[in-house]
């Protein structure tokens, strides 16, 4: 098993912070409502693509996390984790590539069922979870996102912005980070 994604940049790490202390005019304003919305992303890209919403897996397997999500999950250094990235689309276009780490500790219980997602958007299972808990969104300016993995196809486009969350499900903590594609168009129209 791999110890980190291939799919991911190894020299440069995003700088995550809170959208709070974040100035406006770094956020794209046209996407800043889908940035901070803190309701389903999965359910809002089914709504935008009317149906036509897919998830390809890029990698799924263990591995050790960036130094910034081990902060943000409080692991200790080196632990491996359940590493997912996927392309969510929408309309047979890219339209976001996500992340999720899921700590060994959560993988427990009713929650082993997290190893096996194959194409399922994690988004649905989460909102679908009635302990499920959200913590605050964190952004970044993702135009300093270089180099775009040499190993995620250019026809999925170039990053933009993207966010990220922690989510507690039985008080486990996982941690989702979301990169909206320049292929994706609907911010146009709040659906």
């Amino acid at each position: 098993m791999p110890l980190r994604s291939p799919h991911t940049p190894t020299n440069r790490q995003l700088h995550w912070r809170s959208y709070l202390r974040t100035p406006l005019f770094v956020t794209c304003s046209a996407l800043r409502p889908w940035l901070l919305d803190r309701g389903s992303l999965t359910e809002r890209l089914i709504r935008a693509s009317k149906g036509q919403f897919e998830v390809k897996i890029l990698f799924q397997g263990m591995g050790v996390p960036r130094l910034s999500e081990q902060r943000a999950l409080a692991l200790p250094a080196r632990q491996r984790a359940l590493i997912r990235e996927v392309i969510l689309l929408g309309n047979h276009q890219p339209w976001v590539y996500a992340r999720s780490i899921i700590p060994m500790k959560t993988l427990t219980g009713r929650l082993r069922k997290l190893r096996k997602l194959d194409n399922r958007p994690l988004g649905a299972l989460l909102f679908s979870d009635p302990g499920m808990a959200r913590g605050p969104i964190e952004i970044s300016n993702l135009s300093m996102f270089e180099p775009w993995p040499s190993s995620v196809p250019s026809t999925y486009g170039s990053p933009v912005q993207g966010r990220r969350s922690l989510f507690w499900l039985d008080d486990k903590p996982l941690l989702v980070s979301e990169v909206f594609l320049t292929g994706f168009t609907p911010y146009n129209a709040i659906p």
